[in-house]
């Protein structure tokens, strides 16, 4: 048994599952689960949302361990399934090690990508039926969809230049909010409110703040608490963005 290409198997399983948005829980059971089958009856994997460390013992006796370390990254949850869905198989067939490479690699070179006209329609989408949602006019809906397509489009422009999280929240949290009371002061928009609420709901950690509760309820404190210090930083920036961009309104239109 070739127990470095294991380790390096093990470790990349765990990256692609975090780097989709997985759970810290599925992410180490999956290790835990796939070194087990493998013949290591003892694995020690430690994960946190912007690190994996993976350590086991060999039969001979020898210690072998792995850091990756993980950048910032989203959720994918089409991924987070197909690398489940491997790692489920690989325990049952126990295909040899370059074979379950040679999968996890596939996976990781079919990913879904979306084109860069249809993220934006996405966004534009989204606003607009989140605005509807909250009881919005049907104008409303286009003023928020006008808002998101803002927000698509800044945020794909702060994340070519490196920005960090916060940042990006801030400015485009105020780009959209300051659209919307542009447009309603121009007659398109009635309820400046609902617009600003649609137009943002992109920018809303709902789902990393819903993971860190599944994480914090799973016993894994320290990556629970993490995600909700940085789902609370996320809203803060959109709370500050916003604010600046109603201060402004107040100036230059006295809304």
């Amino acid at each position: 048994m070739d127990y470095y290409g294991l380790l390096n198997l093990a470790a990349d399983l765990g990256y692609g599952l975090l780097e989709s948005g997985a759970e810290i829980y599925r992410v180490e059971e999956s290790i835990q689960r796939l070194l087990h089958a493998y013949g290591i009856p003892r694995a020690d994997p430690f994960v946190i949302p912007n690190c994996i460390i993976v350590s086991f013992r060999t039969p001979q006796g020898q210690t072998l361990t792995q850091v990756r370390r993980m950048p910032s990254h989203g959720t994918d949850v089409d991924l987070i399934e197909r690398y489940n869905d491997l790692c489920r198989r690989l325990c049952r067939e126990i295909p040899s090690l370059e074979e379950a490479q040679s999968r996890l690699k596939d996976i990781g070179q079919t990913r879904r990508c979306y084109s860069f006209p249809v993220l934006m329609a996405a966004y534009f989408a989204v606003a607009a039926a989140f605005c509807l949602l909250f009881g919005g006019l049907f104008r409303d809906a286009l003023c928020a969809g006008i808002g998101g397509l803002a927000t698509g489009l800044a945020l794909t422009a702060l994340t070519l230049l490196h920005a960090n999280l916060f940042f990006k929240s801030m400015l485009c949290s105020a780009l959209s909010a300051f659209l919307a009371l542009a447009l309603t002061h121009l007659g398109l928009g009635s309820h400046s409110q609902l617009i600003i609420i649609g137009s943002m709901m992109a920018l809303v950690p709902g789902l990393s703040f819903t993971n860190a509760i599944r994480d914090v309820m799973a016993g894994d404190m320290v990556a629970g608490i993490t995600k909700i210090a940085d789902a609370l930083l996320t809203g803060i920036s959109v709370a500050l963005g916003t604010g600046f961009a109603l201060g402004l309104a107040r100036v230059l239109w006295g809304v």
